[in-house]
């Protein structure tokens, strides 16, 4: 399977009544753990914006991951996801990609994801 069959999505880190370095310690953490896991790339979404006295490539955006996975392994990430918003109270993790932007369960997700894999082999 080449990188051209993978599912490319962005994670936004959402949680409530957190200031920006809680996002961004969650953000370090969540990414750990994708890392340690079988997407085929995870990374820190850079900005395009740059605060003075910086490069645009110098900066990420907080909350914001960017991977790649194959289809198959896509529920297990999904729901690596999901247990890792279930263990921290008020976190939501929203899913973009593909033309979308998802938020809800894990199988949902994967049913959504599939249903967008089915529309791709039929044209």
């Amino acid at each position: 399977m080449t990188t051209e069959d993978s599912i490319k999505l962005e994670l936004e880190i959402l949680a409530e009544y957190t200031t920006d370095e809680d996002i961004e310690r969650m953000t370090t953490n969540l990414w750990k753990e994708l890392n340690e896991s079988h997407v085929e790339s995870v990374e820190r979404v850079k900005s395009d914006i740059a605060p003075a006295g910086t490069k645009a490539g110098d900066v990420v955006t907080i909350g914001m991951l960017a991977l790649e996975v194959l289809p198959a392994v896509a529920p297990g990430i999904i729901a690596l996801v999901q247990a890792w918003v279930m263990r921290g109270q008020g976190r939501t993790v929203k899913f973009k990609g593909k033309g979308i932007e998802f938020e809800g369960s894990p199988e949902e997700l994967q049913k959504l994801l599939a249903s967008l894999e089915k529309g791709k082999k039929k044209k």
